[in-house]
Formats: structure tokens, sequence, C-alpha cells
């Protein structure tokens, strides 16, 4: 059976599904509290709704393609073609009422991402990616030779700062930006606002959209650890990371990856 790119019927139906999505966590942001799941990272009621609206909205628009998901299945589905699904990307931030988190959605086709949805709802901000194709920022097509403001900044996740106590007597390569949200630190580097990301835990529902946004922008991924190409059908993500540095070019790579390496150390 043959997979092809998704229709543009597909992507208006994909667009009202994240705008339907976007809007109620416009609407619940401020207004709901959150609880602590089992690995200690919070969710909430907005989560959970999310991402049955989401994953119901998959199977309708999508039919026959199997989804993992952050809240649901989280074992690669054993179809050619299948969706990877964060419906709320920044839960903290979310319930401490910082306004900032992404909807993070991406369908992948024999393992790798062919088309993602990054969504910024309070910046009213809609990123999509088609592999060889490009990206999109609400409807426009980012050039990537304009794409290339030199930053000075560095996004870091929460638990990536322990590298800076490993070597407390260098400096580090550049200012230090913590977004709270994995999929956002990474599409800030696709965009030109830092010139890298170190994450140290992130999931592949985390990353999976930002994947292919960063690279259709020319950006460059080390990935410390796990290569995520190397994942096989079935294979239960829950407790996988995959640590990773991600730039601007593999000379920044170069810069960071004495730090990046810090996060394999015990």
């Amino acid at each position: 059976m043959n997979y092809p790119n998704l229709t543009n019927k597909q992507l208006i139906e994909l667009d009202n599904l994240f705008e339907l999505v976007s809007q109620r966590q416009i609407k619940d942001f401020g207004n709901i509290s959150a609880s602590n799941k089992s690995d200690g990272s919070l969710i909430t009621s907005c989560d959970l709704w999310s991402d049955k609206t989401i994953v119901d909205g998959l199977s309708a628009i999508a039919p026959g393609e199997g989804v993992l998901s952050e809240e649901g299945g989280k074992c690669i589905p054993n179809t050619k073609a299948y969706w990877v699904v964060d419906p709320l990307d920044g839960t903290t931030n979310f319930a401490a009422g910082i306004p900032y988190w992404s909807i993070s959605v991406a369908r992948f086709v024999d393992g790798k991402p062919q088309t993602s949805f990054l969504i910024i709802p309070t910046l009213q901000k809609k990123f999509l990616s088609i592999k060889n194709k490009g990206v999109w920022l609400n409807n426009h097509k980012i050039d990537p030779k304009q794409n290339n403001y030199q930053s000075e900044c560095i996004s870091l996740c929460s638990r990536s700062i322990k590298i800076l106590q490993k070597k407390p007597n260098s400096i580090f390569p550049g200012k230090i930006r913590l977004l709270g949200v994995s999929s956002l630190n990474l599409t800030s580097v696709a965009m030109g606002q830092t010139f890298g990301a170190i994450e140290s835990t992130p999931k592949i529902w985390d990353i999976a959209a930002a994947w292919l946004i960063l690279e259709e922008l020319n950006c460059s991924i080390d990935w410390l650890k796990t290569n995520p190409l190397n994942l096989v059908p079935g294979q239960n993500l829950s407790d996988l990371n995959f640590p990773l540095i991600a730039s601007r070019s593999i000379e920044k790579i170069k810069i960071l990856k004495p730090w990046g390496n810090l996060l394999l150390e015990k």
C-alpha cells in the first residue's frame, strides 16, 4: 500500500481539529488545576480531553493509521503510517499560568516523520512541515536562507541544567534560556531564536513535530544515546528518553557536544 503525503482535504480537516483543541485549551487556561502522574509530571483534565479529541479526530481523518500519544497508547503502532501526539506539551507552564505551551503532532511513515504540526495557541502560531517540501508558519513558507539570525542564546531543559554544575569552572558558550517546553526549545533553534538546544530526557512525543521542522530548516541534530530511527513496531516508548543536541549547524554542535556529553555521565 502506498502512503503519500496528506491530501489538501486532510490538511484542512487537521487544521480545524487543532483549532478546536487550541480554543479549548485557551478557555481552560488558568481555570483548572493539575495532578501528578506516576512519573511525577503534571496532568490536567484539559490534557486528557485534548488527547482524546485529537486521537478520535485522527482516526476519522486518517483511518487505518495508528496513534502513539503521551496520554494514551505508548507503543509504536504496527502500521506503515502512524501518528505521534503530545496534546499539550508544557503542562507545567499551562497549570502554573505561564502562557507558553504547544500542541505537537507528527505523522510518521516508515519510522520517519513525514508531516508535522506544531501549534502555540497563545501566540496564534501554527507550524506545518512536510518532508522535502519545507516549513510554513501561519501559511507563509519559511525561507531557510533568510532564517539565519545569529542568536547568542541556548535553550536548556530543566533537567539539563545539571551540566552546569558538572563544569563549575567553565564558561557556558551562550546565554541560557529555559522555555519549559521541549518542542518549543527545539523550534527556537529552527527559527534562529537560539543557536542550540540541549534536551536531557525528552520522550518521542516531545520531539516528533520539532524534529521535522529542524530537518526542513537545515538544522542539525545529534542523538546522544538513542537514535529514534532505530525503533521498531510494537516497542514501548513509555520509559525511553532521547537526549539530544540540536543546533543551527554542525559547527555549533561541536561547541555544545562536550556539554551534551555530560548528560550521559552517571
